[in-house]
């Protein structure tokens, strides 16, 4: 009997392997059904492994985004603040009320405390 290899047979071998894959019976011609619980066991722990980095590249992306958020919540925090201060100084308030016609103005005498 001769034991050549030859292309056909190669692809006769592919053929059938891609064949076996489809049919689902791949894994019984290579006789490792006693193996079948391990190998399940495996892909559902790539599975796993997969699933988890997914959600931990979720998360990464949602604090990065809610970095940028907090970065520029500060910004306005701090030009707000910045207003606010520079508005309550007297010197700019009597300006403001001036400039809106207001008579109300500083007081000339110290206020009258009643018992």
């Amino acid at each position: 009997m001769d034991k050549t290899w030859k292309i056909q047979d190669v692809g006769t071998w592919l053929k059938n392997s891609f064949r076996a894959i489809l049919k689902g019976e791949f894994l019984l011609r290579l006789d490792v059904g006693r193996y079948f619980i391990h190998i399940v066991y495996t892909f559902f722990l790539f599975a796993m492994i997969i699933w988890i980095s997914l959600m931990i590249e979720s998360t990464m992306n949602k604090v990065e985004r809610n970095k940028a958020i907090l970065h520029e919540m500060e910004i306005v925090n701090t030009q707000k603040t910045f207003e606010v201060v520079s508005l309550s100084r007297r010197s700019t308030v009597n300006e403001m009320l001036q400039k809106m016609g207001s008579k109300v103005s500083e007081p000339q005498n110290p206020a009258t405390v009643l018992k």
